[in-house]
């Protein structure tokens, strides 16, 4: 009978077995190691990309925002300009309406009316005199209704009575004071510089 002793080459497909399964873990660690490292790296990239970008859209952003205040800038002088502007037109508008109101009142003044007294405002101006009737002062008011004038609307009248006067005359005249209010408006187109000195020929009766 042979007999044959197994034990050393069960020893050493043990041994072989051990050592390819640490080479194993080996591997994996290794390959895992490499994994990691490649996500690290990844992370690393993508972190620096967005940082970048980040970076760019702040100064991107800074540039809008100086945009953005020269915009405001730009506008603020537009806004003073037309405000300088509209002041400009308002004082030369000023400048002309007594020469309008005193050709529009020349015109519309009619016969038997005297004016006395002319007071303006702002953009109400009173005015006083005597009129030889009531009529006569009815007239005036319609005269000077904006369907009838470029400068001058709503007239309303105040006050009129008996006017005490002192005559030395044979037969004294029975006069009527009154006084009302005509409001001054812009008109849709303003009269030329040249047009605008009273005609010469227009009636003004004052005492």
């Amino acid at each position: 009978m042979i007999l044959i002793n197994l034990l050393p080459h069960r020893e050493e497909n043990r041994k072989r077995r051990r050592a390819a399964f640490f080479v194993g873990i080996g591997m994996s660690a290794a390959v895992g190691a490499v994994i990691v490292g490649a996500i690290f790296l990844l992370l690393q990239y993508l972190t620096v990309e967005q940082q970048h970008r980040n970076q760019y859209l702040k100064s991107a952003i800074q540039g809008l925002e100086i945009q953005i205040k020269d915009i405001a800038n730009l506008r603020a002088e537009i806004d003073a300009l037309k405000s300088r502007q509209k002041a400009v037109e308002d004082l030369q508008t000023d400048r002309n309406t007594p020469v309008h109101l005193l050709e529009e009142l020349a015109r519309d003044v009619p016969e038997g009316v005297y004016l006395t007294t002319l007071h303006q405002n702002g953009k109400v101006v009173e005015v006083g005199g005597y009129a030889q009737s009531n009529d006569r002062v009815s007239e005036l008011l319609r005269n000077t209704s904006a369907q009838h004038n470029d400068w001058l609307e709503k007239p309303d009248l105040v006050e009129i009575k008996l006017a005490d006067l002192k005559t030395t005359g044979r037969d004294p005249q029975r006069l009527f004071a009154f006084t009302m209010r005509i409001s001054i408006k812009a008109p849709a187109g303003d009269v030329p510089a040249g047009a605008s000195a009273p005609a010469s020929g227009a009636k003004t009766n004052k005492v």
